[in-house]
């Protein structure tokens, strides 16, 4: 009668491969987690009279590049706010907008430091740019035509953002 096999048992050097690939996707997990930025989505911003804005976020190029382009209108107090990697004389255009939009650059402590009213839309290049502001910027919220006037804004104001989640 035939002995029954015990089961084989994998080599030591089976073991250390296995461990070494559940190491690596282990530590490639974590690093992907860990650099990855959130996706912010929504700010609230809020301004001087109390009023409140729901912007979203543009802070990827691609983001940057279409923002507000191909819209054909613009709800009540909404927008969309620049987030800028770092602070400086940035210049926005209105290519494939379809609507009139104000524009406001504010410096990385939340102060209007520059106002752009009534910016036309542009269908084809080349497209004017808007500013650069007169001091550096980090952010730029672009809105609908007229809150610039609605809100009585001018440089020197400063606005909140609250993160919405």
């Amino acid at each position: 009668m035939a002995k029954p096999e015990a089961p084989a048992t994998p080599s030591p050097k089976r073991h250390r491969a296995i461990l070494l690939i559940a190491l690596a996707l282990l530590v490639i997990t974590g690093s992907m987690m860990l650099t990855s930025r959130p996706d912010v989505g929504i700010i609230i911003v809020t301004f001087p009279s109390g009023k409140e804005m729901v912007t979203e976020v543009a802070d990827t190029p691609e983001k940057m590049l279409f923002a507000l382009a191909f819209r054909d209108d613009l709800p009540d107090n909404t927008g969309v706010l620049y987030i800028f990697d770092k602070s400086g004389p940035h210049q926005l255009r209105t290519k494939g907008f379809r609507i009139l939009v104000d524009m406001i650059w504010l410096d990385e402590s939340r102060y209007v430091v520059h106002l752009v009213k009534y910016a036309e839309p542009c269908s084809q290049d080349p497209c004017p740019y808007f500013g650069p502001p007169p001091e550096n910027a980090r952010y730029v919220i672009q809105t609908a035509a007229g809150f610039i006037d609605q809100e009585a804004l001018r440089p020197g104001m400063e606005l909140t953002f609250t993160l919405k989640l």
